[in-house]
């Protein structure tokens, strides 16, 4: 799975830049980067931060379907 182009994608759309992203979750913006680029991953810590941030749940940050619940 490419976690990258939908974290990169929901950046964008929340009309954030790479630098105001890292400064609000106090950290370079090379990781930010990182993440978009499919070179490294969040911590899940980052994850929740970064899906407060953009106003979207966990599932619609990773890009999967959540779970079904019969």
């Amino acid at each position: 799975m490419n976690f990258g182009t939908n974290f990169k994608r929901i950046r964008k759309e929340c009309g954030f830049t790479q630098k105001e992203v890292a400064e609000k979750l106090e950290i370079c913006q090379s990781n930010v980067s990182d993440w978009e680029n499919d070179i490294s991953r969040p911590e899940y810590e980052k994850l929740i931060e970064l899906s407060n941030l953009y106003k979207v749940t966990l599932y619609e940050l990773l890009g999967v379907d959540p779970p079904r619940f019969f």
